[in-house]
């Protein structure tokens, strides 16, 4: 339909789920009104306003909310003067995509610069991932759409799937975008700064600070808490570094380093790291429980016993904290705060009673600040075989936490600027806490005090500690047994504080913040792990439940080992792996920004400045240093259960692609090889045969691929060369699909290949191109396995003609050539049912169920492995015909283990050695290793015992072992039979006048001429005579390995040539026709 003359075209959104581009032309809802001249207006006019009305407002240089909102450029407005469609339209396809076409070509439409083009403006839109959790995403034109002739089909392969989702797909998308529309969200202060300092600020603060003090001395505690910060502060660093390269989902530590080292590492840091923050859970409400029995110890009110009452109030506590947990993010960042206050609380009263005091305080070591305590606790006391790291290793895991923000990082409103102020922030006010309480007790506080009132100055010449400066003599304490003081009292810190019962409501709060942090970051590292599928079995723990998204099977599993470790209530030998854990996590963080940078990778663009790569470096070697100090054996275990898990994933090969900074250092090192490479001269102990392997489509000749592969295996290169002929225009888009297919056909039949398609006329043209520009540097072919032409008498001899001159071509650019023959033949692509998942059945299974492949392919190539296939699995009993199921069966014999047998290598050139190295290659691979090899020489008759010496002598300094050696005196006896092969070929020349002749030589001139016949007579003669010896002493061998005869080019012509290999590999074993270009490949030189 179309509007009236002059009238602009009207916009609007189109239903049709037909097609991804919608093409309707409809009026403008205001023209369509006023044409009416105000009548009512004709049916279908409210329901064409209703679905113009988004357009139109998107279109409306008023309304660009709604293209900002769809990150459209600002620019994009209808304009009459410059319109030159018939519609433009929006469509979004429900699966985070939106397009927007226009009727003429199919195609996007954009204005950009104020002129109509399909050409679209820089976007952030078009950056964000699939499931962008910030927006919709939007696709760019295409290259082929920008590029590709205006008659061509575009978009062929519409969605990602192929297929245009149902209005029930889109409506269930919209909904799940409306829902996460209430999703809660952190900023840095509540989401980070307050997660982690309330991690960090553990019971250590309360309990055992001013126990170090005494130990340690104020100088050297100082040192342990700037030791931990250091350590701390390089990991929070790296932390914000990574962080800050790139959108950061859920996942904490594990997402971290998983996207930065890839899977394996991510992989086991993560599962350990979620187990650790599990236990942890455990060690923090122990420490409340035990707290707690201890008042009701004092105040004799135990339930039972101290270990049943630890277990009770354990469980009862973590119950609490699942509730709370599972109440959602917002019920446990409101009991962070609190706790939180509580905690702030108890450190302020803390410092408020250092200044208050009070006598009654004095006879238990607290005196106010006073210089001469302060220089005497100065200095270390160490006692009970404490020493410096002894100490150091209580006071670390203090210190850690730092991960606690992070580790939400899916529920932060900005990951990218939280986590780096969120965790440094804190690791500054925690580390300045720590060292203002060491300073205030150790210039408050005596080392040892008696407790009594009576205990004061008698005996000023004995007396020297600086107590007895103020009035006190507890000299006595020297011999043990006083319960007072920074080395004695564990509660000193309630004796000072000016409210006592507050400090037990800090160490309350630090041990529960500490726990529930803990029991909301183990669930939500693991749902991700989970997610990421690296350990199958535990998908089901992915799962989220809510707005949020949360992860209420991992809460439950969270709850269940935090519960068993809380009724074991000794966590005293399993602590200290705990701290290895998380201290594992932290040099694999520090480690990461090394490997990233060293990587040198491009994407590597991290916001955050403050970082460097041999800082990092020095963090990841302090982080192994600390593990070992505080506990060797914890640390050994723990570098072991790492190692094991990375050997696991690295085993599994999850297939995920992260862009992880491992793939670019690769890439960087193979890279720099390469180079290196180009500049070191060849050499003959180096020589590895590196093969371009003529397999067209690999599923095509499986076996040539796995016979290659068995010896270029771990040694040389291997390049699946394909020549794919056309008639027409190349499909590059198709060339590109199939190299990816057949490259994952590779990967999953474990061959170490590399597959190189071509376009070219004919085989040896794309074989010409396929010589001279594969590989890089010193990673080139040297030598050309081409599969035997078994139907070359069948077809065209021009096909002959080009097969022998690809051969000529390889030995002009000093090539190698190995040519295979099974009598069965090589090609499998006329079997149906070949492709990808047809051969990981059986061969015998094909019969039962036959799947049908319509071809649809428009070039000429005869090969498997199609682009573009349509298959329709019919229930037809289709048994494969008796040849085709024994070259099935022939096509998979070289997959499976040989068994004893024989390699017969008839070594009766010498090539420089490439006939006798590949069955030594060969041997050597577990496959074959059962099989010796069987060497066949010419000779001459009377010198038979003299040869045979010579050739044993060669293969021992060559150190190839081999269980025989026969000498074949006897090569150059008449044939039992005549070589009728040829008659077909012949010129004939004689036969008719020499113009005629000449004439028909030049049309075709692979044909035999009689002066070439008598020329070469002995020759076609012996090679008749070698297939009869052929027959007679390698008819039962697992492979047979032979001299390929040359052709003189030029004067022998393809059909001879042809002849010669057919005659001399017919009726046999499979036959490997080997020539080497002739430069030595073998040395028995050291």
């Amino acid at each position: 339909m179309s509007g009236p003359p002059g009238q602009k075209p009207a916009l609007r959104a189109s239903g049709s789920p037909k097609s991804r581009f919608q093409v309707d032309v409809v009026m403008e809802a205001e023209r369509a009104e006023a044409s009416t001249g105000g009548r009512s207006p004709a049916p279908g006019t409210d329901d064409l306003k209703g679905r113009s009305r988004v357009v139109v407002g998107f279109l409306d240089p008023e309304g660009l909310g709604s293209a900002m909102d769809i990150g459209l450029p600002p620019d994009v407005s209808h304009n009459g003067d410059t319109v030159k469609s018939d519609s433009v339209s929006l469509h979004s396809t429900g699966t985070g995509h939106t397009h927007v076409s226009d009727s003429q070509s199919n195609t996007y439409y954009m204005r950009t610069f104020g002129h109509n083009t399909i050409d679209a403006v820089p976007n952030i839109d078009f950056y964000r991932n699939t499931a962008a959790a910030l927006g919709e995403k939007l696709i760019r034109p295409s290259l082929s759409e920008l590029h590709d002739e205006l008659d061509k089909e575009p978009f062929e392969d519409g969605l990602a799937n192929g297929e245009e989702p149902s209005a029930a797909e889109e409506a269930a998308a919209l909904a799940a975008k409306q829902a996460k529309g209430g999703t809660i969200k952190f900023g840095w202060v509540k989401g980070v700064l307050v997660r982690c300092m309330l991690n960090i600020w553990g019971v250590m603060l309360f309990i055992r600070m001013s126990w170090i003090v005494g130990q340690a001395g104020i100088g050297l505690t100082i040192a342990i808490i700037c030791m931990a910060t250091l350590v701390t502060t390089i990991t929070g660093l790296s932390t914000s570094a990574i962080a800050t390269n790139g959108f950061v989902r859920g996942g904490g530590a594990y997402y971290l380093i998983s996207r930065s080292l890839g899977p394996e590492f991510g992989g086991s840091i993560g599962l350990i790291f979620a187990f650790a923050n599990a236990v942890a859970v455990a060690m923090y409400v122990v420490g409340f429980a035990e707290t707690v029995v201890e008042m009701l110890n004092d105040v004799d009110a135990l339930m039972t016993d101290e270990l049943n009452d630890i277990r009770i109030v354990g469980t009862l506590t973590v119950i609490l904290l699942l509730g709370i947990s599972v109440a959602g993010m917002e019920w446990e960042a409101k009991a962070q705060i609190v706790l939180l206050i509580i905690l702030l609380g108890a450190i302020v009263n803390y410092f408020m009673g250092t200044f208050l005091t009070v006598e009654e305080k004095e006879p238990k070591g607290f005196f106010g600040y006073n210089s001469a305590i302060f220089l005497e606790n100065l200095g270390p006391d160490f006692r009970e075989e404490e020493s410096f790291f002894s100490v150091f290793a209580i006071f670390f895991p203090a210190a850690t936490g730092i991960l606690a923000g992070a580790n939400i990082s899916g529920d932060l409103t900005d990951p990218q600027s939280a986590i780096p102020k969120g965790t440094l922030l804190a690791i500054v006010i925690t580390g300045i806490t720590y060292i203002a309480v060491a300073l205030s007790t150790g210039a408050c506080i005596v080392r040892d005090a008696t407790g009594d009132l009576n205990d004061t100055v008698t005996d000023t010449v004995n007396c020297t500690d600086a107590a007895c400066t103020l009035g006190y003599d507890f000299s006595i304490c020297k011999e043990g047994g006083c319960q007072y003081g920074l080395i004695n009292d564990f509660q000193v810190m309630s004796l000072v504080s000016g409210f006592g019962p507050l400090i037990s409501a800090g160490i309350f709060s630090a041990t529960l913040s500490s726990a529930l942090a803990s029991l909301v970051s183990a669930p939500k590292v693991f749902q991700a792990l989970c997610k990421d599928n690296i350990y199958p079995g535990l998908g089901m723990f992915a799962k989220g439940y809510g707005k949020n998204n949360e992860p209420l099977r991992g809460y439950v599993l969270t709850f269940c080992i935090g519960l068993a470790f809380i009724l074991i209530a000794e966590l005293n030998i399993i602590a200290p792996i705990i701290s290895n854990f998380f201290l594992a996590s932290y040099a694999l963080i520090n480690f990461s920004v090394f490997h990233a940078s060293l990587a040198n990778s491009p994407g590597w663009r991290p916001s955050f400045k403050y970082y460097n790569k041999w800082v990092s470096l020095a963090g990841a070697v302090l982080c192994v240093v600390v593990m070992f100090v505080i506990n060797w054996w914890a640390a050994l275990v723990t570098l072991l259960i790492v190692l094991a898990l990375y050997i696991y994933v690295s085993y599994k090969k999850p297939d995920v692609n992260w862009g992880s900074s491992t793939q670019a250092l690769m890439f960087n090192q193979a890279l720099t090889h390469s180079i290196n490479l180009t500049g070191v001269e060849d050499h003959v102990k180096n020589f590895r045969p590196q093969c371009l392997v003529m397999t067209g489509y690999p599923t095509s000749r499986p076996a040539l691929a796995h016979l290659v592969h068995s010896f270029t295996k771990n040694v040389g290169l291997m390049v699946c060369g394909h020549i794919r002929t056309v008639t027409r225009r190349p499909n590059f888009k198709e060339l590109a699909q199939d190299h990816a297919r057949c490259q994952r056909w590779l990967h999953k039949k474990h061959i170490k290949a590399f597959y190189t398609p071509v376009f070219s006329d004919n085989l040896r043209h794309g074989t010409q191109v396929l010589l001279q520009a594969t590989g890089l540097g010193r990673l080139r072919p040297n030598t050309l396995v081409l599969g035997f032409k078994t139907n070359w008498s069948d077809g065209h001899m021009r096909d002959v003609d080009i097969y022998i001159n690809t051969i000529h071509d390889a030995f002009d650019l000093q090539f190698g050539v190995v040519i295979l023959r099974l009598q069965d033949g090589l090609d499998i692509s006329h079997i149906p049912g070949q492709d990808d998942s047809s051969l990981e059945k059986p061969a015998g299974t094909v019969a039962k169920e036959m799947p049908v492949t319509v071809s649809v392919a428009k070039d000429s190539d005869s090969d498997s492995c199609p682009s573009k296939t349509t298959k329709r699995s019919l229930n037809i009993k289709s048994p494969l015909s008796l040849r085709d199921q024994r070259l099935l069966d022939t096509s998979q014999q070289f997959r499976k283990k040989q068994g004893k047998g024989t390699i017969d290598v008839w070594w009766l050139f010498d090539d420089g050695g490439l006939t006798l190295l590949i069955p030594y290659l060969l041997t050597n691979k577990k496959k074959w290793g059962d099989c010796r090899i069987r060497v066949f020489i010419g000779g001459k008759i009377n010198r038979i015992d003299h040869d045979r010496r010579a050739m044993a002598t060669l293969l021992s300094r060559f150190r190839i072992d081999f269980s025989d050696i026969n000498v074949l005196g006897d090569i150059n006896t008449k044939p039992k039979k005549t070589q009728e092969l040829i008659e077909p070929y012949r010129l004939k020349e004689d036969d008719m006048e020499q113009a005629e002749a000449e004439h028909l030589k030049a049309l075709e001139p692979w044909r035999i001429s009689d002066n070439e016949l008598e020329l070469y007579r002995a020759k076609t003669n012996r090679q008749i005579r070698l297939n009869e010896l052929l027959k007679e002493h390698s008819s039962s061998a697992k492979l047979i390995v032979m001299s390929l005869p040359l052709a003189r080019k030029g004067t022998i012509s393809s059909a001879l040539y042809m002849c010669w290999l057919e005659t001399l590999s017919r009726d046999l074993p499979p036959v490997l026709l080997v020539r080497g270009n002739h430069q030595s490949v073998l040395t028995f030189y050291s």
